[in-house]
């Protein structure tokens, strides 16, 4: 689950994790406010942010005020003008694509004095099972681009299951910024505490670009990135509300309320598959016949009749799909049963308007696959069956060159 800046800046401080003053805003007379409290505070530089679940905001541009994502604003009218601008409007960035998100929150925030911007991000890397902590000096820009280009420039420690992060990490993590004397002290704060954070939270991505030096040695987090791992989110009860579902791809939001795990692509190929590792093997063995996956979708271990409703539901909400693949493998549950299902599934008026045009391709493997594959043959229904994976991608090649 993403969360804005705003929110995860809040919890950094919960944790003790620096941070530059700031308040979020849904209309203009509440960002101009913020503005006069910082000032009398002593700000004497704002910064107003749009809120969307996209990176890319300084550079990206509004479609009808042309204003960028990120705003250096240096008297209160120039913050009016700036939630004037943003307020409403639709953001493009690097991220969103041409059709942008509109922005229905800014974030004002007091002009910090930057010396130095460097990068910083917390994540569990899957290879070795443990999470890693990665800074590098080149802040401000796309990571991966470094990672790309000067990958040298990314230093990484990483933390050993069921322990903390250990003190002489964080050192090391601070010294390879070519931090000294009180800003190195902070940074070593800043880590300790920002891992603790991640840790409790039950994130599994917090990242901080730029983390930046002030010229008094402060270190703090200029930008904050934080998402959570949505299966532990029974545990993490009081951070729920805190999900914009405006910020939501509509489809992926309702696959999500009937327990469907669904992420539109940009291909033609309808996808139902059960278990994760099935649905990429599935996706990859269509684009090798030449295909193209039009999502990803895991129905999970229990295929029944109103899962693969919802999920024929799903999936034609996609206007751009002409084929549908199903691909399950029928361990916790019996193919045959699964077949029947996906045949009553079909029969249903609603989905069998929606498939009159639509092939549809079912491949069952396990308990009872030859007495599924029977039923789907004898069905009397336009659906092909198949036995192979790489036979069921090339019968979906075959009916779309049709």
């Amino acid at each position: 689950m993403k969360i804005h800046e705003y929110q995860a800046k809040e919890i950094l401080k919960d944790y003790g994790v620096a941070v530059p003053d700031g308040v979020a805003a849904d209309n203009v007379e509440d960002a101009v406010n913020a503005a006069k409290e910082m000032k009398d505070n002593g700000a004497s530089l704002f910064v107003v942010k749009a809120m969307i679940h996209a990176g890319g905001r300084g550079k990206g541009r509004t479609k009808n005020s042309n204003a960028k994502g990120v705003i250096l604003c240096k008297t209160i009218d120039e913050v009016k003008k700036a939630a004037q601008d943003l307020l409403g409007d639709t953001l493009v960035t690097i991220q969103t694509g041409e059709d942008g998100q509109k922005v229905n929150t800014i974030y004002v925030t007091d002009g910090v004095d930057i010396e130095e911007e460097y990068y910083l991000g917390i994540l569990l890397d899957r290879g070795k099972s443990k999470n890693v902590i990665m800074v590098s000096t080149e802040g401000g820009v796309e990571i991966e681009k470094v990672a790309e280009e000067t990958p040298e420039k990314i230093i990484k420690e990483w933390v050993e299951p069921g322990m903390d992060l250990q003190p002489n990490q964080a050192r090391r993590l601070a010294f390879a910024l070519g931090l000294e004397g009180d800003a190195f002290k902070k940074a070593v704060k800043f880590i300790m505490a920002l891992y603790k954070c991640y840790e409790e939270t039950d994130a599994n991505l917090v990242e901080i670009n730029p983390l930046v030096k002030t010229p008094t040695g402060d270190v703090m987090a200029l930008d904050a990135k934080f998402t959570f791992d949505e299966n532990a989110m029974f545990r993490q009860k009081e951070y729920a509300d805190l999900r914009d579902e405006s910020e939501e791809n509509p489809i992926e939001l309702e696959a999500s309320k009937y327990g469907l795990n669904y992420i539109k692509l940009d291909g033609n190929v309808g996808c139902m598959v059960n278990g994760a590792g099935l649905a990429m093997a599935t996706m990859d063995i269509i684009k090798l016949s030449g295909g193209d996956p039009a999502n990803f979708l895991d129905v999970g271990g229990g295929a029944n009749v109103d899962t693969v409703k919802n999920g024929f539901r799903i999936i034609l909400e996609d206007q751009n799909v002409k084929a549908i693949l199903i691909n399950i493998f029928g361990g916790i549950v019996r193919c045959d049963r699964v077949a029947n299902g996906v045949i009553e599934a079909i029969k249903d008026p609603e989905i069998a308007k929606k498939v009159e045009n639509v092939p549809i391709i079912v491949r069952l493997q396990g308990t009872n696959a030859v007495e599924a594959k029977e039923i789907i043959d004898n069905s009397d229904l336009n659906v092909i069956s198949a036995v192979l994976l790489k036979e069921a991608a090339e019968a979906v090649s075959e009916v779309m060159a049709d």
